[in-house]
C-alpha cells in the first residue's frame, strides 16, 4: 500500500493473492489492507490537503504531465502487467494505458480553466464574486475491468482541482494500481497527495469511506446495487457523490443502414474487452430487412475470434474474470435457447486445451432473442451477442428505453433525420451514431436512471471536484 508517501504492508503482515484469469495460476501477493488502512490513508490525505489546494493550477499541472509522460514511457510494461491480472489482449491494454494516460493530459490544462465569474447586482454598492474551490478529501474506488484508465479518469480531475485522494482498486486488479501508483511518486507528488489502499474484502474500506468525516467526496465505478448501496450512506453524511453504474445497451440497426458495416461495428464494441464493459451493446436490434446480411457478417467474424491469454500472439479475446462470471453467461445463454434463441456461433465454456485452467467463454451470436429472456433484462458482461429483429421503427425506441438503466446506446442508420429522432429521444447519457467508440477524455462519460450520476471527463470532469462559493462585497 501508498499511504503518505511510503509502501507500507497491512496489519500482521496480511496479504491475498492475484490470479491469472487465463490459467488461474498464482501472480502473487499483495496487502490485505483494512479499515485501520483506509484511516490512515485518509488522514494523511486530510493533512496535506491544505499545501495541495494552495499550489497553482500551473504547478499541478506540471504534476500531472510528469506523470502522462511517465505512463507513456512505461505504456509496454504497464500494459502487460494489466493483461496478465485482468486478462485482455495485450494489445487492447496498450490502447487502455495510452487512453489512461490522455486523462492526465486533459485534466492538467483543465486545471487552468477552473474560471470564477462577476456577477451583476441590483445595488450599486454590492458586488458579486464566484469561485469555485476543491472540495477536499476524495475516496476513489475503480473497477477490475479497465483498472488503469479507470484511475486516471478519476485521479486527474481530482488532482487538478487541488483535492487529495485515497484510492481503493479492484481486488482482482490492484497490480496494475500499484504500478501507477509507482509512476506518482516517481512524478514528484507531495506526500499524502495520493494513496493507495489494497484489499481482497472492500467492505471495511467501503465503511470508513462513506463513514469518516475527513472524506467530502465518493467517486465509485462498479455494479449498480454497490453503487446505490454506497450513494446511499454517504448520502447520510452529506458526501459529494458520483457513481458510474451498470449498462444494459441497445443497439439499433435501421432498415437503411449498410447491414455489413453495422455487424462489424458491433463485434469490435461488443466483444471488447471480452464484452466485460458497463457501455457493451446488450439488446441488439435489428430491422429484419437487413436481418441476414447482419447475422451473416457478424457470425463469420465472431466465430474466428481466437481465445487464449492475452499475451499469446494471435489472441483476440482473453477470458472472464472469474468462473462465477463464466456461470452468470452460460445460465443466460441456456435461459435464452429454453425460450427460442438460435445459437449460431458459440454457446458454451471453452475447456479445450489449456483453456481448462482459465475462465473462458466462447464468442457467442444469439439470434431470436425476446423479452421473456434473462439475457433481454440482465447486463451480460460477456462475450454473447444477443440479437432481436424487429420490424416496426416506431416501436424500437420505446423497446430500447424499456430499462432501468440508461449509459450507452447505438444506432446505425444512413438516414441523418432518423438517427437524430433516435439520438434526442434514448434516455441514454453516451449515444454512438455510426460510431462504436463515443469515448474521448474530452467528452462527458456518464449515465442516466440506475446508470449512475455525474460525469467524468470533459470539462464537466473537474466540476465534480469542485464546491461553488460566492461572495458578495459591498464596496
Amino acid at each position: 500500500m501508498y499511504i503518505n508517501g511510503n509502501w507500507a504492508a497491512a496489519a500482521d503482515n496480511a496479504s491475498f493473492e492475484v490470479l491469472n484469469p487465463a490459467d488461474g495460476s498464482v501472480i502473487t501477493q499483495v496487502p490485505d489492507g483494512d479499515g485501520a488502512a483506509a484511516r490512515a490513508a485518509i488522514d494523511a490525505a486530510a493533512e496535506a490537503f491544505p499545501a495541495w489546494r494552495q499550489t497553482t493550477a500551473y504547478q499541478r499541472a506540471e504534476f500531472l504531465m510528469r506523470a502522462h509522460a511517465l505512463m507513456l514511457e512505461r505504456q509496454e510494461a504497464l500494459a502487460r502487467v494489466l493483461t496478465e491480472e485482468q486478462g485482455k489482449p495485450l494489445r487492447a491494454a496498450m490502447t487502455e494505458v495510452r487512453y489512461a494516460a490522455d486523462f492526465l493530459a486533459w485534466f492538467a490544462e483543465e486545471a487552468k480553466r477552473v474560471y470564477g465569474e462577476v456577477i451583476p447586482s441590483a445595488r450599486a454598492d454590492q458586488r458579486f464574486i464566484v469561485l469555485h474551490q476543491p472540495v477536499g478529501v476524495v475516496a476513489a474506488i475503480t473497477p477490475w475491468n479497465y483498472p488503469i484508465s479507470m484511475i486516471t479518469r478519476k485521479l486527474g480531475p481530482a488532482l487538478a482541482a487541488g483535492c487529495t485522494v485515497v484510492l481503493k482498486p479492484a481486488e482482482a486488479t490492484p497490480l496494475t494500481a500499484i504500478e501507477t501508483f509507482k509512476l506518482f511518486e516517481d512524478a514528484g507528488l507531495p506526500p499524502g497527495v495520493v494513496n493507495l489502499v489494497t484489499a481482497g474484502d472492500p467492505r471495511p474500506i467501503g465503511d470508513e469511506f462513506v463513514t469518516n468525516p475527513k472524506v467530502r467526496k465518493l467517486t465509485f465505478t462498479g455494479s449498480t446495487a454497490v453503487g446505490k448501496m454506497l450513494a446511499g450512506r454517504a448520502a447520510a453524511n452529506m458526501k459529494r457523490v458520483s457513481c458510474e453504474l451498470g449498462g444494459h445497451a441497445p443497439f439499433i440497426v435501421l432498415a437503411d443502414a449498410d447491414p455489413e458495416h453495422a455487424a462489424k461495428g458491433l463485434q469490435l464494441v461488443k466483444f471488447l474487452n471480452t464484452g466485460q464493459a458497463c457501455i457493451s451493446p446488450n439488446r441488439i436490434y435489428v430491422h429484419r430487412g437487413v436481418l441476414d446480411g447482419f447475422l451473416d457478417t457478424l457470425t463469420g467474424r465472431v466465430a474466428r475470434m481466437r481465445a487464449g491469454s492475452g499475451l499469446e500472439d494471435g489472441v483476440t479475446i482473453g477470458p472472464l474474470v472469474n468462473q462465477a462470471a463464466v456461470d452468470k453467461v452460460d445460465n443466460q445463454v441456456r435461459d435464452a435457447v429454453g425460450h427460442g434463441a438460435e445459437v449460431l456461433c458459440g454457446g458454451g465454456p471453452l475447456t479445450e486445451g489449456d483453456l481448462d485452467k482459465g475462465f473462458f467463454y466462447a464468442p457467442t451470436v444469439l439470434n431470436g432473442v425476446s423479452q421473456e429472456m434473462l439475457i433481454y433484462r440482465e447486463e451480460t458482461f460477456g462475450p454473447v451477442a444477443a440479437v432481436v429483429p424487429f420490424e416496426d421503427e416506431a416501436e424500437v425506441l420505446a423497446m430500447a428505453n424499456d430499462t432501468h438503466y440508461g449509459l450507452a446506446a447505438y444506432i446505425y442508420s444512413q438516414n441523418l433525420s432518423k438517427a437524430m429522432r433516435l439520438f434526442e429521444g434514448l434516455e441514454f447519457g453516451i449515444v454512438g451514431i455510426n460510431d462504436i467508440n463515443p469515448a474521448s477524455a474530452a467528452a462527458p462519460f456518464g449515465g442516466m436512471k440506475d446508470s449512475g450520476i455525474g460525469r467524468e471527463g470533459s470539462r464537466e470532469g473537474i466540476h465534480e471536484y469542485l464546491e461553488t462559493k460566492v461572495g458578495g462585497f459591498s464596496i
